[in-house]
């Protein structure tokens, strides 16, 4: 927090009015990343910069009108040449073009593979043309956790992170997992992952509660990508010890692998009727108004942006203390942490909050309060000042 502070003490020194065009490469789709990256562009586009996305298609949070933003689309043709499609050369081809042609200021990657690996070669093509781009690279966990254990993407990881002008961790937990799996000779600076306040509403729409749950249940919530480090069947085994003893509802947002096996263990506990899979949504954040309590038991999470939307919308958090979880959900303050895996533990503490409606309302209170740490306006200038600085040192 006190290099948060110093950077903003360093922002309003500098009082600068310097605008940049930024180029953003990130994932489209609707894991955290692509949201965080898509909204950190959306806001620096709000305060004047030039934000250009580049990416295989266009982000899905990107469905604002602006004149500050713009999308460019790195096409794949299919060579039949080649066995398996060759994104990151076509990606890299792109940086060069989007670069020279818009005078792009500042590359901000997300993800080590492929996209800063793509960005570097486009920064050793771009030295040809006389033009030297800093670029930016922010980790936000897969890239480490899943890719860093892959002994044949090591080299290219450590020499993409290595080779950025900036590198950043969306919290201390992935910089010490990423220190600990390379060798990393360049300084990571920890910018949390953020949420724009704005967007979330603690009230809750009390028609959309009544289509869900009585007026005497409670309301249990998880959203994710159903992939197996999410541990859905978790999810619904602590629900199924919940509904013994809590009138409650339990909402599953998502879609992906594990969907067909949490479906079928609703069948196997007979509790069908009170688990309601809605699929993919664009927004939640209605869903998380109308909730008391969000389950994120997860194998992993390298900050768990989820949760601090559930926060975010006044919603306690019932989570493993798994990776960067435990710097969003402090235990006994605005949820609980468990063991991964450990369902007996967090079914008893969601038991524990659920029967207690003072207690729970003072754990929601709590999560409120904590997730406004993380608002947008405390964390882009985190960003602003990094791109300074690195301009600086260009």
């Amino acid at each position: 927090m006190s290099e948060q502070i110093l950077c903003r003490k360093y922002i309003i020194i500098l009082e600068t009015e310097k605008k940049y065009k930024i180029g953003i490469v990130c994932y489209p789709t609707y894991g955290g990343s692509g949201v965080v990256a898509t909204e950190l562009g959306i806001a620096l586009a709000e305060k004047g910069h030039e934000v250009h996305f580049i990416s295989y298609s266009q982000p899905f949070r990107l469905d604002r009108v602006s004149d500050k933003t713009f999308f460019h689309e790195v096409t794949v043709p299919d060579y039949p040449l080649f066995d398996y499609t060759p994104y990151e050369l076509n990606l890299t081809s792109k940086l060069v073009d989007v670069v020279r042609h818009e005078k792009i200021d500042i590359l901000h990657v997300h993800y080590a593979i492929p996209h800063a690996s793509a960005a570097i070669q486009a920064k050793h093509i771009l030295e040809t043309y006389g033009i030297n781009i800093p670029i930016v690279t922010t980790l936000h966990g897969t890239d480490i956790t899943l890719l860093g254990k892959d002994k044949s993407f090591k080299p290219v990881i450590e020499y993409a992170i290595n080779k950025s002008d900036a590198v950043t961790s969306v919290s201390s937990d992935l910089k010490k997992e990423t220190l600990n799996h390379f060798k990393i000779t360049k300084q990571i600076d920890v910018i949390p992952n953020f949420i724009d306040s704005n967007l979330y509403n603690k009230d809750g729409g009390k028609v959309l509660r009544s289509k869900l749950a009585n007026t005497d249940e409670k309301i249990l919530i998880h959203v994710s990508n159903f992939r197996k480090v999410k541990r859905v069947t978790d999810v619904v085994k602590i629900f199924e010890f919940v509904q013994k003893e809590i009138p409650s509802k339990l909402i599953m947002i998502g879609d992906g692998p594990e969907r067909i096996q949490a479906e079928q263990l609703c069948r196997k506990f007979n509790i069908s009727d009170s688990v309601k899979f809605m699929g993919k949504l664009k927004s939640v954040e209605e869903f998380m108004s109308i909730s008391d309590l969000f389950l994120l038991p997860s194998e992993t999470e390298s900050f768990g942006l989820v949760a601090l939307e559930a926060m975010a919308s006044g919603v306690s958090v019932i989570s493993s203390n798994s990776g960067g979880l435990s710097e969003v959900n402090i235990d006994g303050l605005t949820g609980y942490l468990s063991e991964v895996g450990d369902v007996k533990q967090m079914s008893k503490n969601a038991i524990e909050l659920l029967s207690d409606n003072e207690k729970l309302e003072e754990f929601k209170e709590n999560a409120f309060i904590h997730s406004q740490k993380f608002d947008l306006p405390n964390i882009l200038p985190l960003y602003e000042c990094l791109y300074e600085k690195i301009q600086t040192n260009k």
